[in-house]
């Protein structure tokens, strides 16, 4: 067999282990030459996502949003279903148990809950009804487990999982939200923390039937951090395992980078950052490293907004700093460019940056390209009001993306096209309650972020989910901001829209046999 054959297998492996399966019956029908050599777009029959769990605090109130957007191409059937990971429903052998070397690798993880046998381990949180409208479930209290989920046939293309929680009160207040994920076995956190003030957990969950082994690496602004217990972590199947950052090492930094490397199995994996006093929120992974990044969607109120990049590798970046602001890209005045050496963690107060309007930061190479990873840590209000979140950078919406639970009020979606004049369709689903679909179409000129007014479903009940479609082929930026106010503390959360994957290009009968045959 030669090595054409085995990329093409290797790859459909791939894929139906990360993205799903992708549907193969095509509706039959005559194209031209030029449709019977291109690859077949057809939207994936599996997808599966995980949850971290969601909070410790006894208050914690927690809220999951399912939702699949309307896809072409599926049939009439299918499930989704969100379930407890928990060790009770894997079939765990002696070999996956962990050992006594790895039980001192675990030290500082929170493993009194996951210890806890559950009578609701196989029950599903959220049940969906039918693709175009959102499904809610509810949590409550510090005892709430990962969640496992899979959405099959109708339900899998574009599927989306929201998890939303308020606390009142304590470390962490506020308001934090998470978009679901899928597994994976690499994961960049620029933005992670531990200073004596943060209580920052990277938070492992394994949906396989066999135990996964990570490798947790810290950056701070000299390099690389001594870690005494990083190093071949087990994480037993079906379970989740939150790994205080501060028990892998005494160094105290005010910004770190983690980098999560699965070198056997697969996990799902976000950082959780709590503060004493500016409240807390989800960390979720950066994109990939690339020299040139973008970072959608900064809350135009934004009293500070810091900057963390850092560099893979031996070789430095230095990066030209714009904001994609509602008329076109500016230069920070005072940060102009920035320097990150390679292998350390790079860290700038760029201020109030967006000074009361919608804005993106943009990243490019000044000379040569070094790939990097950031993100930004964002704080709204003033003096004991204020409240915090992040932003990773993001890749670009692709073909469609979409974010679950938003309400008339409190959400806001932001928009931006660096590198070219868009048009883009938002669409509003019907509500979770009641209400009736609403779209409209926005002209993003080039080099702008724009905070759209938002479509929304006509005879609103209960929250509803926002699909995002670029138009153009210029690539465009997508971030959503949730906010609600308790007892004048506005507490806020921002998710970034990449590409949903609910297609995928299948290669034709014509194109596979002319492959195997080589």
């Amino acid at each position: 067999m030669n090595r054409t054959t085995l990329s093409l297998i290797a790859g459909t492996a791939a894929l139906a282990a990360v993205t799903g399966f992708a549907t193969l019956n095509e509706p039959g029908a005559a194209g031209t030459d030029d449709s019977a050599k291109a690859a077949a777009v057809l939207p994936v029959e599996r997808t599966s996502l995980l949850c971290p769990p969601p909070s410790t605090s006894d208050i914690a109130e927690t809220s999951y949003t399912s939702f699949t957007p309307v896809t072409k191409g599926t049939d009439g059937d299918g499930t989704a279903e969100l379930v407890a990971a928990t060790e009770d429903s894997a079939d765990t052998t002696d070999d996956d148990k962990t050992s006594d070397t790895d039980e001192k690798k675990t030290e500082g993880k929170k493993t009194d809950k996951g210890d806890k046998k559950t009578d609701k381990a196989d029950k599903s949180v959220v049940t969906p009804k039918k693709p175009g409208t959102p499904a809610t479930g509810d949590t409550s209290g510090g005892e709430s487990p990962a969640l496992m989920g899979t959405a099959e046939g109708k339900f899998a293309p574009g599927w989306t999982v929201q998890e939303t929680t308020e606390v009142a009160v304590g470390s962490g207040r506020g308001l934090q939200g998470v978009t679901c994920t899928p597994a994976d076995t690499e994961f960049w956190f620029p933005g992670a923390s531990t200073a004596a003030d943060r209580t920052d957990y990277v938070h492992l969950t394994n949906p396989d039937d066999s135990a996964a082994v990570a490798d947790i690496e810290l950056y701070g602004k000299d390099g690389a951090l001594q870690t005494t217990v990083g190093e071949g972590i087990t994480v037993p199947p079906h379970s989740s395992e939150p790994i205080l950052l501060s028990t892998l090492t005494d160094v105290k930094e005010d910004d770190v980078t983690v980098h999560v490397n699965v070198r056997s199995g697969r996990v799902g994996a976000s950082v959780q950052a709590l503060d004493d006093k500016l409240g807390g929120d989800w960390l979720a992974a950066a994109t990939d490293p690339a020299p040139s990044l973008v970072i959608p969607g900064i809350p135009k109120d934004a009293t500070a907004v810091r900057l963390i990049a850092y560099a893979p590798g031996d070789a430095d970046a230095d990066l030209k700093v714009q904001l994609a602001s509602p008329t076109g890209l500016i230069t920070p005045a005072g940060h102009e460019t920035v320097h990150v050496k390679g292998g350390m963690t790079t860290a700038v107060d760029l201020g109030d940056v967006t000074r009361g309007e919608a804005g993106s930061i943009v990243l490019t190479p000044t000379d040569r390209s070094v790939p990097v990873v950031a993100a930004v840590r964002v704080l709204r209000g003033k003096g004991g009001s204020q409240e915090s979140a992040f932003i990773p950078a993001s890749a670009p919406v692709g073909t469609r993306a979409s974010a679950a639970d938003n309400t008339a009020k409190g959400s806001t979606l932001s928009l931006t096209a660096p590198r070219g004049t868009a048009k883009v369709k938002v669409t509003a689903s019907a509500g979770s309650e009641a209400g009736t679909a609403a779209s409209k179409t926005y002209t993003i000129k080039s080099g702008t972020t724009q905070d759209v007014e938002l479509p929304v479903p006509s005879g609103l009940k209960g929250t509803f989910a926002l699909t995002v479609e670029p138009l153009t082929d210029t690539p465009v930026y997508a971030a959503r901001t949730l906010t609600v106010t308790d007892e004048g503390v506005q507490g806020f959360t921002v998710q970034t829209l990449p590409d949903d994957r609910g297609t995928v290009e299948v290669p034709r009968a014509d194109e596979n046999m002319a492959v195997l045959q080589k």
